[in-house]
């Protein structure tokens, strides 16, 4: 978890610029760490990207799949529950990944902060 929250947060310091630099630090220090494990470490910036999207348009219950060109990795990400907090929205999602023929899954719940990124709970 560690590692993922670390790569993470340098693949968003890639990615962002000026302020959104810092959003993109951020989102993907949280996702990062969020996803943790062979998952998360096997990710790069555009699988990372595509995760921070699916949590913010995919209805929930729609599966968002990608195979990374780069690396050949499978990665399927649904949003499985989405509600509302004082603060705004929260979805809870699973992620399916096959990383070097292997499955891997996890669970987890990320709520949207003022500025537009998401933040995993717990």
């Amino acid at each position: 978890m560690v590692i993922g929250g670390i790569l993470g947060g340098v693949l968003g310091n890639q990615i962002g610029d000026g302020t959104g630099r810092t959003a993109a630090i951020i989102a993907g220090t949280l996702i990062g760490a969020s996803i943790g494990g062979a998952i998360g470490e096997n990710m790069d910036a555009s699988d990372r990207e595509h995760v921070s999207e699916s949590l913010e348009t995919v209805r929930t219950g729609v599966p968002s799949r990608w195979r990374n060109p780069d690396t050949g990795n499978d990665f399927t990400v649904v949003p499985t529950r989405t509600f509302e907090t004082a603060s705004g929205p929260c979805r809870e999602y699973t992620i399916d990944a096959t990383i070097d023929g292997r499955a891997e899954t996890v669970n987890g719940t990320a709520c949207r902060q003022p500025d537009g990124s998401w933040r995993v709970q717990g």
